[in-house]
């Protein structure tokens, strides 16, 4: 078998078989096939895309390239979610204890921010004293014990996805379809979850802003759920603004807080529950969305998904008074007022613009390793719908005296950003289509 007829296969739009792409990915993971030819293939992969077994047989190969996860230890049916990623999107901050809670396991690794879009682990981290490295065994009794645990992406999983999405990166072949399903379902089986529940994003803050493409993703990824018989869920969701009123570490985590309270977000509350009872389904702990939404309700009401949170944050060494006083939390040292210059209704808020704002205040990063700022980023007072009179507020920027020579410019895009009509504005469906 040699790789450059592997190449010219599918260059002309051929089927590979599951020996030959076993022999594309455990030959570049060894070493053996260099990084032209990889980037060869994936640019045929991009133009002619895989047939489904294809991107299964892929996916497979991508999990399996590494260490795997085992969570036959923990009772139960695990599941695991996964979101593509968009602006103020704290829903696993929220979703993990609301359906641990329940008596679902959630055994959760997560990553960190890069570019417009935020990390979970990020998130966590502007909790004094939180550890998001935890080892393997201390994960799986974690979860055994109190039926959730979020820790980062660590050891030799996936290694095949690294060093595919490094090279992607510079290839101009990260948004392909195939390969994107094969990256993000590729660590999803790795985990060792039995169910996965998938929030694919789409709109102006997502990876995949047409919907269609949006919806061709989410539809392969089931279906590699179905051939790798993983029970897989996936809602797509709009992200053309941004989910919630906050945008950065600490003030994502305060709302996530607030949600687990009940008293969070119309837009952000409604989607937890929906991805919840997904979850839920997922794991045959309920029979139906409509149910499953009910007992999630019950949980935030009575308390105890907030609690299920205080018990995850003393597991993980971090200081659980952040639940009550939330001035624990770090705080930005410059705040400013953006102010409406006109009156009208908010027609738009570019999430993905939003989310640039936050990362110019110092709560993103332009390249992996660099700093952050948990206490930067963007507070919106209004989203799309509302009315505002001129000199109303429209968002609070938050960043540190080290920026604080980038707030005018700050200013100046958040105001480009929201758009205002004079007629009012009909709100956009949240959930546009659940895929199973």
């Amino acid at each position: 078998m040699r790789m450059y007829d592997l190449i010219y296969k599918k260059r002309q739009g051929e089927e590979l078989t599951p020996d030959e792409i076993s022999y594309i990915i455990q030959g570049y993971v060894r070493g053996d096939i260099p990084d032209y030819q990889i980037a060869a293939w994936a640019m045929a992969v991009y133009f002619q895309g895989m047939k489904a077994a294809e991107t299964a047989h892929l996916t497979k190969e991508v999990a399996h390239s590494g260490d795997t996860v085992d969570l036959s230890a923990i009772p139960g049916i695990k599941v695991d979610k996964h979101s593509t990623g968009g602006v103020g999107d704290k829903t696993t901050l929220i979703l993990a204890p609301l359906v641990a809670a329940a008596g679902v396991p959630v055994p959760k690794m997560s990553g960190r921010g890069l570019g417009h879009t935020g990390g979970t682990i990020d998130k966590l981290e502007s909790i004094p004293g939180f550890q998001t490295e935890l080892s393997r065994s201390q994960f799986l009794q974690q979860v055994k014990k109190i039926g959730a645990a979020i820790i980062g992406q660590s050891g030799n999983l996936t290694p095949a996805d690294k060093k595919l999405y490094a090279l992607r990166d510079v290839t101009a072949t990260v948004d392909s379809i195939p390969l994107i399903a094969s990256s993000i379902m590729g660590k999803k089986i790795a985990g060792g979850a039995d169910a996965i529940v998938l929030d694919v994003k789409t709109g102006s803050g997502a990876f995949l802003p047409e919907i269609a493409e949006a919806k061709k993703l989410a539809q392969l990824m089931v279906d590699i759920g179905l051939e790798l018989e993983r029970k897989t869920i996936a809602l797509l969701t709009d992200m053309s603004q941004p989910l919630g009123y906050n945008v950065g570490n600490a003030l994502e985590m305060k709302e996530a807080i607030a949600t687990l309270k009940n008293k969070g977000p119309q837009d952000l509350t409604k989607i937890c529950l929906r991805l919840g009872a997904a979850m839920l389904t997922a794991a045959d702990y309920s029979n139906n969305m409509a149910e499953a939404e009910e007992k999630l309700l019950t949980l935030l009401e009575s308390g105890q998904a907030l609690n299920k949170l205080q018990e995850i944050i003393s597991a993980q060494k971090g200081n659980p008074e952040v639940i009550d006083k939330i001035e624990l939390f770090p705080e930005a040292r410059e705040i400013k007022e953006v102010t409406a210059t006109k009156s009208g209704y908010i027609s738009e808020l570019d999430a993905k613009e939003i989310g640039l704002v936050a990362m110019l205040l110092g709560a993103g990063r332009e390249k992996k390793g660099d700093n952050i700022d948990p206490a930067a980023g963007v507070e919106l007072k209004a989203k799309r719908g509302d009315k505002v009179a001129r000199g109303d507020v429209l968002a609070y920027l938050h960043t540190s005296s080290k920026f604080k020579e980038r707030l005018p410019e700050a200013e100046k895009r958040i105001k480009k950003a929201i758009e205002l009509s004079s007629e009012p504005v009909q709100p956009r469906d949240l959930i546009i289509e659940i895929i199973d």
